[in-house]
């Protein structure tokens, strides 16, 4: 943890500050209900995965140092998470009831088991026999049955309570929502407008019975929900005989009696029973134990299915076509005319898939390189690539086997490519690969042209669709030729690689930004206007927050607008007074990474797949790239500056991380995400008549 001598949260309190932000967009009664509903799934999921790495790293560090001083901090700090995490608990609770009003409004209705009519459950039943049976496996918990090798990790169960007069028999149903949806549609009574949903949860309890009655006797039964969250990390095994596939494999099977790091139960549930679960899954006072409601793994509501009208959820806006792909020939003789920028999802992801496929099928493409991270499950981008095999190019992709809750889907991407011929690399070890870069080999009239793709974003169709990302397409040889380098480093990290425009983690990306920075903080100190605007997911470096804080104190203005962990302090007397942070949370997930430097009137811009944090700028392979094309630039900050004008979705972040959104006084109503997507339309449209008029020239 870093020392005190700057103002700076710690990042796992400001993480729980963004989460709250998504916890207000539930909240909001503006949202569209279906939308509400799939927010309260968001915070879950993020709640999820905030105890499987944050937390379970702080109580790592607890352990490790309960010998020294440090102990006393990382307690502390423990300590605060909880109680906030059981304020965000409490919040959840409020806004879920109010939903749940919400939805009955538009005659949606989520039933419990209790509120069935008698056909209601004689259809369940008969659901439940041929639909959702086949998937019910009860674990009878026995003296010697040890729950931390026979639960999973951040499933929902069923702890059921046989109850006779002389004895009480347990078992864990695990919830299958991995084979059934969570929430299912009972037929519609006539003449009702009413739709009635019922969870999963509470059809097995509904059921229960057929479940057990045929091998115990018992006098009746009832049963509790509850999950368990544990330690995401694993350890890899350094034996030089395993491949990298079979690190990352053992790697997986240690996560699967990884330590618990949150206990969730029911409120309602007997306190014998949670003393049960308590000892037989070794929970501790360091570990958060939290009495919740009667379900779990909310984070199924992202999938919320609506069964009302279409206005109950967020129309679709079309994804807009782009004018400089479309004019040409094909995609590569687009590029060739002049460099392209899209911007996720407001353009269509459809473009770097058909990149990929046109590159798969062109008889003048000999060589493809990729950077893969996360894909779809369903990926376009693996199939292009294996046509590109089967059609004679050289293919090779660079997987990153620990991309976290990624890592088991990887490796068998892995194995699907290396049993196609394609080449696949690992890169190196000690560092995650995250740039989002291509190469593209062509040989053109005799002549090689490299044309390289450089991104914010993963190559992934699904999550295209919902996070905001920028991708620039180009064929300039000096972005090209360095976009080469990264893969050559990436094989070969002994070398001694320069880079002169791309901005490359570890090897000059920090030292570069500390540069622009600096850049900035000499043309304040001789009076000449100086400002840097930054777009981020997280900013928690400690050495970079140093830095910016110099720059406000000599005169630079700063604006950034982070999505998530702003461990900055803005707006403190002596510090930054001339820092401002503002956070957007809407119906899209705002992801890239974009940094603007006045640089003199002329701007430096920048696109980057790192956020400013150590592990970005000193552990990853990271890509950021400058952007040379003026109109491409002019781009870039108009949706900087319209984001920051933002009226509707706009948060205040500040040292109390309160969450208020920013007043709007006399100021037009302005939401971001939409005025974006209007600027883009208007863009596209200037520009498809520009070329039509060219044409007719």
């Amino acid at each position: 943890m870093p020392s005190k001598e700057i103002p700076y949260i710690e990042k796992e309190l400001s993480w729980l500050s963004f989460n709250q932000r998504v916890l207000q967009e539930a909240a909001d009664q503006s949202v569209p209900i279906i939308e509400r509903v799939r927010f309260l799934g968001i915070f879950s999921n993020n709640l999820d995965e905030f105890f499987r790495v944050r937390v379970a790293d702080v109580k790592r560090r607890l352990i490790i140092t309960s010998e020294s001083g440090q102990a006393a901090s990382s307690k502390h700090l423990l300590t605060k998470i909880q109680n906030k995490v059981l304020q965000l608990q409490e919040q959840f609770d409020e806004i879920y009831l109010d939903v749940i009003k919400g939805l009955a409004k538009s005659h949606i209705f989520l039933i419990s088991e209790h509120q069935l009519t008698e056909e209601q459950g004689e259809w369940l039943r008969q659901y439940f026999r041929n639909k959702l049976l086949r998937y019910v496996a009860p674990i009878i918990i026995k003296p010697g049955t040890d729950l931390t090798k026979v639960l999973k990790d951040d499933l929902t169960y069923l702890i059921t309570q046989m109850v006779t007069k002389d004895s009480t028999r347990y078992a864990a149903i695990e919830v299958p929502t991995d084979d059934t949806p969570r929430f299912i549609e009972l037929p519609k009574e006539k003449g009702s407008r009413r739709k009635n949903l019922i969870m999963l949860d509470n059809i097995i309890r509904f059921c229960a019975d057929e479940i057990f009655r045929p091998f115990f006797d018992y006098d009746y039964c009832q049963s509790y929900s509850m999950k368990i969250t544990c330690d995401a990390e694993y350890g890899v095994t350094d034996d030089i005989d395993l491949s990298r596939v079979e690190q990352m494999s053992e790697g997986l099977k240690q996560r699967l009696t990884a330590a618990p790091v949150r206990f969730v139960y029911d409120r309602e549930m007997p306190e014998s029973m949670v003393g049960l679960l308590k000892a037989r899954l070794g929970i501790t006072g360091l570990d958060s134990i939290v009495p919740g409601g009667r379900y779990h793994n909310f984070r199924d509501f992202i999938d919320f299915p609506n069964v009302g009208r279409g206005y109950l959820a967020y129309p679709k806006i079309p994804a807009l076509a782009s004018s400089a792909l479309d004019s040409g020939r094909n995609i590569f003789s687009a590029i060739r005319q002049k460099d392209v920028l899209l911007y996720y999802p407001y353009f269509r992801f459809k473009y770097l898939t058909d990149f990929l496929r046109q590159a798969a099928l062109d008889p003048l493409v000999e060589e493809i390189k990729i950077s893969i991270y996360r894909l779809a499950k369903n990926s376009r981008v693996v199939k292009s690539l294996i046509d590109a095999v089967e059609n004679g190019k050289n293919v090779t992709v660079f997987i990153e086997l620990a991309a976290r809750f990624d890592e088991e889907a990887n490796i068998e991407w892995a194995k699907v490519l290396t049993d196609a011929n394609v080449k696949v690399e690992f890169g190196i070890p000690s560092l995650k690969g995250h740039a989002k870069i291509i190469s593209v080999k062509r040989r053109e009239e005799g002549e090689i042209i490299h044309y390289a793709h450089v991104g914010t974003g993963n190559f992934n169709e699904k999550t295209a669709k919902i996070y905001t990302d920028f991708a620039l397409f180009t064929c300039q040889k000096k972005i090209a030729d360095e976009v080469l380098k990264v893969f050559d480093f990436m094989v070969r990290g002994y070398r001694d690689y320069q880079f002169e425009h791309l901005m490359v983690s570890p090897k000059n990306a920090r030292e570069t930004i500390v540069a622009l920075i600096d850049n900035e903080i000499n043309a304040a100190s001789l009076g000449k206007k100086s400002f840097i605007q930054i777009k981020l997911n997280n900013i928690v470096d400690y050495n970079i927050i140093k830095k910016l804080y110099e720059a406000s104190n000599a005169g630079v203005k700063i604006q950034i607008i982070v999505r998530g962990i702003c461990s900055l302090v803005p707006g403190l007397s002596g510090f930054s007074e001339n820092i401002s942070v503002i956070s957007v949370v809407d119906r899209f997930l705002e992801h890239p990474r974009a940094f603007i430097f006045y640089n003199g009137g002329q701007e430096r811009v920048y696109i980057s797949s790192a956020d400013w944090m150590s592990r970005n700028l000193d552990r990853r392979v990271e890509v950021g790239c400058p952007i040379y094309d003026e109109s491409l630039k002019t781009k870039i900050i108009a949706i900087f500056n319209l984001q920051w004008s933002d009226t509707t979705k706009a948060r205040l972040i500040d040292q109390e991380q309160a969450n208020q959104y920013r007043l709007r006084g006399n100021k037009k109503k302005i939401r971001s995400q939409v005025k974006i997507y209007e600027y883009l339309k208007a863009m596209e449209r200037r520009e498809r008549m520009a070329l039509t008029k060219k044409q007719d020239l």
